[in-house]
């Protein structure tokens, strides 16, 4: 069922989300606890935050920040989403408060050690919003979840195996389905992505036959047309008649796309909230203390859980140089964990299962 609220904000999602709430003039990041409210996310603070990254998380980013400066008079909170990859080079570079991210701090690149050295403290891999990948597609005589793939055909598509969407293994998994004659013309991101990075990780761990390369944030496939961000893969989608892509379930929403159900081997999933939730939730934390970087489970069998899994996290100091920063960061990030968790399910977003939530909470509870 197509949701009716994240067109508001997909449309401004290419550019920089900066909201502005009333009572604040400063353009520099600075924070201090003040009296500006509170409530379950816990107290207020003032100042001004950057932050920039995940464009996957862009829609919950614009209603986040928008709840939480009606809320919290007296803070501005900027985010730019350019991206998973420019977000951690941007704060490594110290030039932003925290980033978002697709995927957790990487140390084969040596992200941790970068972030430690710009925060002169620990940085926290923190997991906030659970956006789902969809395989978005647009076949003539197909509805939203009326196509079945398994991960070999998903494979297969992508990588140029399979060609026409009425090949003989795609309607040996959709029997009944109508399916035209319809050559599959491919879009991927030719940016830098957390969400490719999460797409391709789904691949190796559910199709490692037909699926052999090193899963990285740069799409590794050789059929089919890059577009920038997840709003060019989205556009391409729409207006292109046997168009396939994978993206962010919130933007598949926003643009009226049809996704297609994943079956793992535990029984076709339809893609919502809660399968979505339920993927996550077999999740384990590999992280250490407070950082809760997760291990995805791609190849999971669980009846009901949605497999193609991206989460995004916020990265931050665990100690800020300047602590009315800090108090900033945990002011806004107590709330996305606490009330902004019920506003994702309207956005194309999952909330986080209770039992990491809790986790997330006691996390943003330690930041300085």
């Amino acid at each position: 069922m197509k949701l009716n609220r994240v067109w508001l904000v997909a449309a401004t999602a290419a550019a920089a989300l900066t909201l502005a709430a009333c009572g604040s003039s400063s353009n520099n990041s600075s924070g201090s606890t003040g009296a500006g409210g509170s409530g379950s996310s816990g107290n207020c603070a003032t100042g001004t935050l950057k932050a920039e990254g995940s464009t996957a998380q862009a829609n919950a980013m614009t209603q986040w920040i928008d709840d939480y400066q009606k809320k919290c008079g007296g803070a501005t909170i900027n985010y730019n989403p350019t991206g998973s990859g420019a977000g951690v080079m941007q704060f490594n570079g110290g030039q932003v408060d925290f980033a978002g991210s697709d995927s957790a701090l990487d140390p084969a690149k040596g992200e941790p050690a970068a972030a430690q050295k710009r925060c002169n403290s620990p940085a926290w891999n923190l997991p906030m919003v659970v956006g789902p990948i969809a395989v978005a597609f647009k076949v003539k005589g197909i509805q939203d979840g009326g196509l079945t793939l398994t991960p070999d055909l998903v494979a297969k598509m992508f990588l140029g195996q399979i060609t026409n969407w009425d090949d003989p293994a795609i309607k040996s998994a959709n029997s009944g389905v109508n399916i035209p004659s319809e050559p599959i013309k491919v879009f991927f991101r030719s940016d830098e992505s957390g969400t490719t990075q999460n797409f391709e990780k789904y691949l190796a761990a559910s199709a490692p036959t037909d699926y052999t390369a090193k899963p990285s944030k740069t799409w590794s496939g050789k059929v089919g047309q890059g577009k920038a961000k997840s709003q060019g893969v989205q556009q391409a989608i729409s207006s292109t008649e046997g168009g396939l892509g994978y993206i962010e379930w919130s933007y598949a929403v926003s643009g009226n796309l049809a996704t297609a159900k994943i079956d793992n081997g535990g029984g076709a999933v339809e893609l919502n909230a809660d399968t979505a939730a339920a993927g996550v939730a077999t999740a384990q934390v590999v992280g250490t203390g407070n950082d809760l970087t997760l291990k995805l489970d791609y190849a999971t069998k669980a009846p009901g859980a949605y497999p193609i899994i991206l989460v995004t996290y916020e990265i931050v100091c665990s100690k800020y140089s300047d602590s009315k920063v800090g108090a900033l960061v945990k002011s806004f990030l107590a709330y996305t964990a606490t009330d902004g968790q019920g506003s994702l399910k309207q956005l194309g977003y999952a909330p986080l299962p209770s039992s990491l939530d809790d986790k997330v909470k006691s996390s943003i509870s330690s930041i300085q």
